[in-house]
């Protein structure tokens, strides 16, 4: 339990960052513009801030514990494998995001495609994913929350929630994207600080002995390898194959969407100018899948020691329901060895991390239901002040079913598997879209309502009708591939969207490759006006392909280090500054898109 000086840090900080963005909240209110991008003026250190800290969830840890627990360091290729979409949206959408000139992301569809159908596509992903899928974000980002609440302060489900959730909604809803955004910087340092704090801690713990004992330990020297065992193929290719061949860019997953979207798009729209987005972005992915696992790793590793099994978390905190203990709890059970001072200033930055993503979901959601809902269907007079009120509105009204449905969830895992096979078979299309002229709104429209229905039918259906259940990666490829069969079908028997939309967008976003082609002879035959766009996608490319290596090499490079390999150490080391310098070439010469 917290002692006296523990609960003065967490109300100290936590005082601290609902002061802080209600200060930066003046004038957030003016207009839809400043409440919801904050007014497209912002840097791109702090943007990229900002979206780790979102990512920087407390639910973060647990999932990674979870990972860690049953399947090793090699487990995380499952979101490691995201880092792929991250580096395509770096070089490859962040300037066209940037360039569209958008409010939303959703609005993006009314500027790409045609006819009613554009229309109803961004209503209904409006709520979809403004309303529905949001509130599953959020309610799993809750889940970690409750647990943690419940394991160090011995609170209930509901007491954790309204806690969270009073602070959040107030300087949310009063100061829009300035507050999340300014907040999102303290949060971050301060979530960094307690993690890296608490890791080396409790990894110098007696139980634990530093970092040679506890890699030599029998129930951590197994889970150390940074890839599957290429002798276990079951473990390789549900691990590492499934998600590097195909779950990075075929599903869509909130923050590693492919082609951008959701929040990280909302922060690319906010910043200054294009390079300005594209930088954020860079600096997103460098901090999110480099720098900052670590510390959830090891200590993800020394839950093995002192919490072997899950009757072990189930003995020493005997007033938990066993319904909520699984592996994601070994994290804040970890936590619960922390000293009275450091453990007020490790739950503070735990509690300043849940803060922030759910911020940043209320914000984005509302963004949806106010303007691409709202405004554009409901009352499209509506004045400034409405719109605002709306967002407002909608803000509260998220938090409050998010918290209900939290208090239904059991595992942080099972809910990013649930999510990751809601979107199987669409990501291509959010890739596509922008460099083929053929998608339409009906391409979308399919691969969203057959994508859906696929999830709902294997968690619900298929055991029933032949006895069997398929595991997770046989349903996320038997997905993947009828969506994508589907909406390819869909998109030959539907018609192009209209020539004069096309020519819009085209001449707005300048988007290259030959998959405009086909466009540019149309737009000819017709004598419409084409600023046609040259060059190639060849250094975009190589500029993806180094920012992945870079990437890679520095997580594994400090996983080395940790490792005391310092030989390999020196030859990541010597890869990444030559890739570093590789980049910077390329792009002062060739990047021009």
């Amino acid at each position: 339990m917290l002692s006296t000086f523990d609960w003065i840090i967490v109300c100290f900080f936590t005082f601290l960052i609902l002061f802080f963005g209600l200060v930066v909240s003046k004038n957030s209110s003016k207009d839809s513009k400043q409440y919801f991008l904050s007014g497209r003026n912002l840097p791109w250190w702090l943007l990229g801030v900002s979206m780790v800290a979102t990512t920087f969830s407390a639910d973060t840890p647990n999932l990674v514990t979870e990972i860690v627990r049953r399947d090793g360091i090699a487990g995380n290729w499952q979101w490691w494998a995201f880092s792929l979409t991250g580096m395509m949206t770096v070089f490859f959408y962040s300037k066209l995001w940037r360039r569209s000139k958008v409010l939303t992301d959703l609005e993006f569809y009314e500027k790409r495609y045609s006819g009613k159908e554009a229309a109803f596509l961004r209503a209904f992903r409006a709520i979809y994913l403004g309303l529905f899928f949001n509130v599953i974000i959020m309610a799993s980002v809750s889940l970690a929350g409750i647990k943690i609440g419940g394991l160090l302060l011995d609170l209930s489900p509901v007491e954790c929630v309204l806690f969270t959730s009073f602070f959040t909604v107030i300087y949310s809803t009063l100061g829009g994207l300035r507050s999340v955004i300014f907040t999102d910087f303290i949060q971050f340092i301060l979530a960094m600080i307690g993690s890296v704090w608490a890791c080396i801690y409790i990894v110098s713990m007696d139980e634990i002995g530093g970092l040679t004992s506890l890699f030599s330990h029998s129930n951590v020297e197994g889970k150390l390898n940074f890839f599957p065992d290429i002798d276990d193929y079951k473990s390789l290719f549900s691990l590492f194959i499934i998600p590097i061949a195909v779950q990075w860019w075929s599903v869509w997953y909130p923050g590693a969407e492919p082609g951008g979207g959701g929040y990280i798009a909302q922060r690319m729209l906010s910043a200054k100018n294009e390079n300005h987005a594209l930088k954020a972005t860079l600096l997103f992915n460098v901090f999110h899948y480099a720098l900052r696992p670590w510390p959830w790793i090891l200590i993800a590793l020394s839950s093995l020691i002192i919490f072997p099994d899950l009757d072990d978390i189930s003995k020493t905190f005997p007033h938990l329901d066993l319904n909520v203990i699984g592996d994601d709890l070994a994290y804040p059970a970890m936590l619960s060895n922390l000293p009275s001072g450091l453990l007020g200033l490790i739950l503070a930055s735990l509690i300043a991390a849940l803060m922030s993503t759910l911020s940043s979901h209320l914000n984005w959601g509302s963004s949806y239901l106010s303007l691409d809902f709202y405004k554009r269907f409901i009352n499209r007079d509506a004045t400034e002040n409405q719109i605002v009120n709306v967002g407002k509105i909608s803000t509260i009204l998220l938090m409050f079913i998010s918290s209900m449905i939290a208090l239904y969830l059991d595992s942080a895992l099972s809910a990013f598997k649930i999510l990751l096979q809601i979107g199987a078979g669409t990501g291509l299309i959010f890739i596509l879209r922008w460099f083929w002229w053929r998608i339409n709104a009906y391409t979308e429209i399919s691969g969203m309502i057959v994508s859906f229905l696929i999830a709902l039918y294997f968690e619900f259906f298929h055991e029933i009708i032949f006895s069997f259940k398929l595991n997770t990666d046989e349903q996320l490829i038997t997905g993947v591939f009828i969506t994508t069969i589907s909406w390819l079908l869909v998109t030959y028997f539907t018609k192009p969207t209209n020539i004069i939309k096309l020519s819009e967008f085209y001449n707005l976003v300048k988007p290259k490759g030959v998959g405009w082609n086909g466009f540019l002879k149309l737009a000819k035959k017709n004598n419409i006006k084409i600023n046609k766009q040259r060059g190639s996608f060849i250094p975009n490319f190589i500029s993806m392909l180094l920012g992945i290596v870079i990437i890679y090499c520095s997580l594994f490079l400090i996983g080395f280090i940790l490792y005391n390999n310092f030989f390999v150490s020196l030859i990541l080391f010597l890869i990444i500054m030559i890739s570093i310098l590789m980049l910077i070439r390329n792009m002062q010469t060739n990047y021009n898109y």
